[in-house]
């Protein structure tokens, strides 16, 4: 492809997100339309505070699940001893709240990870790849839910629109695919590197791919547990057919590169579910799940960067004022060794 084709794609790319915003934007309106926003309002303060509660813990456990991919990928480069546990839990679930918010997680959690590994002595080589196993690791466990779902998935829901069940199907046979083939690298290629550009990525030993899969696995269904805390009050679904619902839509929003998936991944939750289904209340449920998964956590964790930076940056004046102290007495220092000698 020439530079002008790639600048093109790529100009295509970043406005694809855009297109699909504007899509899902319509389809949500088309659904809500006999809805008025008390409707939506009163259903989130219909919601039991013991459901918001148990959301809450799941989103805390899911948050857990997703620092430990920075762990596992800290291990896969061999720099886990030189991080505390503290450190990589704060990059994180900070690098995560980012990026689930602002999508583009190689851009926008990448930023922030080089900002805190930089700092703490993890070469800029080795960060590069701690993002990339770390979007393996996610990708893994969405593509096993999704291949676990489709199965979970009643698939007369979808008879009436024959684009959803042709996407559904493509779905499962891409995931499936895709899975088959990382574990058969891990297997084929044992103890085999690959170069790309400057970088030498290790692949994987077949260990460590099952425990991606499990670690992507626990952490979409902690996110999962929290919508169905806010949903079951209004919505009685199986927790298996749900799950596979949820990681269709979450990743159907992944892949359409708008931010967060913000309204890509309602439409097509909204769409699967029966007819019957209040659908205000339901999107009020939506609603809540954004706030408790995406919102609490980037102000929580955001406080706690927030409050890191303050301290570090006290610490670095009181060093440079006890430097300054300090700085008189050296002439002195200096003058008494060149006598000594």
């Amino acid at each position: 492809m020439s530079s002008g084709g790639k600048k093109v794609f790529r100009k295509l790319l970043g406005y694809s997100g855009i297109v699909f915003f504007c899509l899902a934007a319509g389809m949500l309106w088309w659904q809500l339309r006999h809805y008025s926003l008390g409707d939506i309002a009163r259903a989130l303060l219909d919601i039991p505070f013991i459901n918001l509660v148990l959301a809450s813990v799941a989103c805390l456990m899911g948050y857990v699940a997703l620092a430990l991919y920075d762990y596992l990928a800290l291990n896969y480069v061999g720099a886990h001893g030189k991080v505390s546990w503290w450190k990589w839990m704060l990059a994180g679930m900070l690098g995560f709240a980012i990026s689930n918010n602002a999508g583009h997680a190689v851009v926008s959690g990448g930023a922030i990870r080089y900002r805190l590994y930089t700092r703490w002595r993890i070469r800029g080589g080795d960060i590069v790849k701690i993002v990339t196993i770390n979007g393996f690791t996610y990708f893994l466990g969405a593509t096993a839910i999704a291949v676990v779902g489709y199965f979970l998935i009643p698939h007369d829901i979808f008879e009436e629109s024959v684009g959803a069940s042709v996407g559904l199907n493509t779905l499962f046979i891409f995931c499936l695919a895709a899975l088959l083939s990382y574990f058969a690298i891990t297997v084929a290629f044992r103890h085999k590197s690959v170069r790309i550009g400057q970088l030498k990525f290790d692949v994987p030993s077949t260990k460590m791919a099952f425990l991606q899969t499990l670690l992507g696995m626990a952490d979409s269904v902690l996110a999962g547990l929290v919508l169905y805390f806010c949903l079951t009050p209004f919505v009685h679904i199986p927790f298996g057919t749900f799950i596979g619902l949820f990681v269709v839509a979450q990743t159907t929003g992944v892949f359409s590169q708008v931010p967060g998936g913000i309204g890509v991944f309602e439409s097509v939750f909204l769409l699967a579910l029966p007819d019957g289904a209040d659908k205000a209340s339901v999107f009020g449920a939506l609603l809540a799940y954004r706030i408790i998964y995406y919102v609490l956590p980037l102000i929580g964790v955001g406080g706690l960067f927030f409050v890191y930076e303050r301290w570090l940056r006290a610490r670095m004046r009181r060093w440079l004022t006890e430097a300054k102290e300090r700085m008189p007495h050296f002439p002195h220092i200096l003058k008494n060794k060149s006598d000594d000698e």
